[in-house]
């Protein structure tokens, strides 16, 4: 399992929505995936890894977004296949101090058995958004 993950480094993901209209590659090491427990997250079912954009992560095919209608200032856009409505990633809204945009990308979208054995960190994004103790779970424990 862990010759899997590191092997991963040198290895390019992608992933891609249903109808395979869009998808996403993500270049090298995913490091550990994220879930998350926020009010989004939670709805959407997604599993996160990040980096920046134009960077280690590209899109490709047509997408929309979604950004929260009750925030006058919303941090992140959520984007989705127009066709098949798969979440794709989010992007962020605000450029970080350094100028690059961050985003993450829809794990649960490449095939299972390129991330099937990466680390879960889960992220409290409901209520303290602080990272929380791990649990010694991987991708594959989540998969139901």
């Amino acid at each position: 399992m862990r010759e899997e993950a590191q092997g991963l480094n040198a290895r390019m993901l992608t992933g891609s929505c249903h109808c395979g209209k869009a998808s996403w590659t993500l270049e090298g090491d995913p490091g550990s995936i994220t879930a998350c427990n926020c009010t989004l997250c939670r709805r959407y079912g997604v599993l996160w890894a990040y980096d920046y954009e134009g960077e280690r992560i590209a899109l490709t095919g047509q997408t929309a977004s979604y950004t929260r209608a009750d925030r006058e200032n919303p941090s992140l856009e959520i984007l989705f296949c127009p066709s098949c409505a798969c979440v794709l990633s989010w992007r962020g809204l605000r450029l970080q101090k350094d100028g690059r945009r961050r985003m993450a990308v829809n794990i649960r979208l490449a095939p299972p058995d390129r991330v099937a054995d990466l680390p879960i960190d889960h992220f409290d994004g409901l209520e303290t958004f602080e990272d929380l103790p791990s649990q010694g779970r991987c991708v594959r424990d989540l998969w139901f």
